[in-house]
């Protein structure tokens, strides 16, 4: 039996009540997490709020929740599409009934269609980062997840810097070659 990924780790210990768990798991995912919220909202405070609600959303759920596959973002993603979506609503309803509303557009808005784009964009990069090494998996996480410094997701892993940015340049050109390659698809 192939050994778990920290995802299944995390997740199988979180669902069970072990917070310190799901604080890794929030650690690993905030930022991507972040991102998609942002993406969607065009707001750095509506995604900040959306995030959180992501992982409380995502705290309550676990127990009833199976990983299918190695990783957790697509679901978090999932969650969080749906976190925007409320707050986009919310949005739109407050400024129908506010009587200075012109309209009821709201700027910065993204269509279901870019919504959409960067969920497969975060499914490709999760399907990418998942081919790697186990060591290339690590380097990438800490260094371009969790914004840690060459030298100290070397002294994390208990590599040499040069190892942590030789390797990592060659993850990102990886990453970024699925990318483009799913684009073009």
């Amino acid at each position: 039996m192939p050994a778990q990924t920290n995802d299944q780790r995390w997740v199988a210990a979180a669902a069970a009540g072990d917070e310190s768990a799901f604080r890794d798991l929030y650690r690993a995912y905030v930022r991507p997490v972040y991102w998609i919220a942002h993406g969607i909202l065009g707001s750095a405070a509506d995604a900040e709020d959306v995030t959180q609600e992501t992982f409380v959303a995502a705290w309550r759920k676990l127990p009833g929740f199976v990983l299918q596959g190695d990783s957790v973002l697509p679901w978090l993603a999932t969650i969080c599409r749906f976190q925007s979506a409320n707050r986009l609503r919310r949005q739109r309803r407050d400024a129908a009934h506010t009587a200075d509303a012109v309209d009821e557009t709201l700027p910065g808005t993204v269509s279901v269609e870019e919504q959409i784009i960067t969920t497969e964009l975060a499914e490709t990069i999760v399907a990418a980062v998942g081919t790697l090494s186990e060591l290339d998996r690590e380097i990438f996480l800490l260094c371009a997840a969790e914004g840690y410094a060459y030298q100290a997701a070397a002294d994390h892993l208990g590599v040499s810097h040069s190892v942590v940015r030789n390797r990592l340049s060659r993850a990102r050109t990886h990453v970024r070659g699925a990318v483009k390659e799913a684009s073009e698809a």
